[in-house]
C-alpha cells in the first residue's frame, strides 16, 4: 500500500485496528512511534546496484496507556505533518511492530481493517547469480503412464 492509499482508507474509518498475519489484532492502545523515510542502497548476487525506499510507520503497544486510542484524523495529521517536513514522496508502507522481536509487515486493508501482511525475500537476480531455477516435479509413475516407450519388466531398457 501507498502513502496515497492509506491517507484515503484514514478517510473512510471510523477507528484504528490493525490485524496481524495470525489474525490477531495489534492492541487497541497502540501508538505510531515514528513515521520515517527509510532507503536502502544494496547490491544484489547479480551485481546489480539498487535503491529501495519506503515509508516506515513503528507501531508501539504501550502496557501502561490502557486509554490511548489513536484516531484516523490524528494519524492523518502525523503523516501530513511528515510529509512535509521530512519531504516524503508516495511510497510503499512499511510497518514495524514488536511481537517477539521486531516485524517488518507490507500494509493491506480489507475495507474495515489494516492488515499487517508479511513480507518475503527473493533474489533479485535470479538469472545471474547461478540459483537453481525450480524444478517441475513429476511422478515417475506418471512418465511411465504417459509414455509410449515406457520402461517395463522384460522390457530390455533398464
Amino acid at each position: 500500500m501507498k502513502l496515497s492509499e492509506i491517507k484515503n482508507y484514514l478517510n473512510t474509518v471510523e477507528k484504528l485496528s490493525f490485524q496481524l498475519p495470525d489474525g490477531s489484532y495489534v492492541p487497541e492502545n497502540f501508538h505510531v512511534t515514528e513515521v520515517g523515510l527509510i532507503t536502502k542502497d544494496f547490491i544484489d548476487c547479480g551485481g546489480t546496484i539498487r535503491k529501495e525506499t519506503v515509508v516506515n510507520f513503528q507501531l508501539w503497544e504501550d502496557s501502561n496507556d490502557e486509554d490511548h486510542r489513536l484516531k484516523p484524523e490524528k494519524l492523518k495529521k502525523i503523516i501530513d505533518l511528515s510529509e512535509k517536513v521530512l519531504n516524503i514522496g508516495d511510497f510503499e508502507i512499511e510497518v514495524e511492530y514488536q511481537d517477539k522481536t521486531i516485524g517488518k509487515y507490507d500494509l493491506g486493508f480489507d475495507g474495515t481493517n489494516f492488515l499487517l501482511l508479511n513480507k518475503q525475500t527473493a533474489c533479485l537476480a535470479s538469472d545471474q547469480c547461478g540459483a537453481p531455477k525450480e524444478k517441475k516435479k513429476i511422478n515417475l509413475i506418471d512418465i511411465s503412464k504417459n509414455s509410449t516407450n515406457s520402461c517395463t519388466p522384460g522390457g530390455g531398457c533398464c
